[in-house]
């Protein structure tokens, strides 16, 4: 081996060498790394506010068809991709891009409605490809790559997702709550609060 062909091969070895101990030592910081804590939104309660209320009675399908139709409108970070699935639990799924290869992502959440009528969706399950790694930390990294907007917060040391219905903000001024989501029966309510100054009474 000629002396020109030794230093490029310790060259393309001290290179491959330092790309494995990048990788390693990022994988080492985000499997052991704190997870950050985050506080959800304060709970709003409408009932205090002067207005009608309308309930309205939905099904998985028409549900399913307006959470996709509003991601497909959200901006998206990088290079993640993702949708959401209906059945007996709610399937958020997508994949990303990670050393030029498509990972899958997916987490199951059970919805949970909470006294104001805001919806907490709590983790059951957690997959990022073949990698077996702790839930929050799925989490984390999904949150550092999704866009959301204000009334929704993903908590991964709780390993949920705060969903504000009741600060989301609507072009008719009309303010939305989650009054019943069973998902193995098929039975999802909202109420719908339509403030008395929306109508000119006030």
């Amino acid at each position: 081996m000629t002396e020109k062909k030794q230093r490029n091969w310790k060259k393309l070895f001290v290179t491959l060498l330092s790309i494995n101990i990048f990788i390693i030592a990022a994988l080492i910081l985000f499997i052991f790394g704190p997870t950050q804590k985050v506080e959800p939104p304060e709970k709003v309660f409408l009932h205090d506010d002067a207005g009608a209320e309308f309930t309205i009675q939905s099904n998985k399908k028409n549900l399913n068809e307006l959470i996709n139709a509003y991601i497909a409108k959200l901006p998206q970070i990088g290079s993640i991709q993702y949708s959401v699935r209906l059945d007996e639990e709610v399937h958020l799924m997508g994949s990303i891009e990670a050393f030029s290869v498509e990972v899958p992502v997916n987490i199951t959440l059970e919805p949970i409605v909470q006294d104001n009528g805001d919806i907490v969706l709590q983790s059951t399950g957690m997959s990022l490809g073949l990698l077996r790694l702790p839930q929050d930390r799925i989490l984390q990294y999904v949150s550092s790559r999704v866009e959301t907007p204000d009334w929704i917060t993903i908590d991964p040391k709780e390993e949920q997702i705060y969903i504000a219905l009741t600060q989301m903000d609507l072009k008719s001024n009309f303010h939305v709550q989650a009054q019943q989501i069973n998902l193995e029966n098929d039975d999802i309510s909202f109420r719908i609060k339509v403030p008395n100054d929306t109508l000119g009474l006030e």
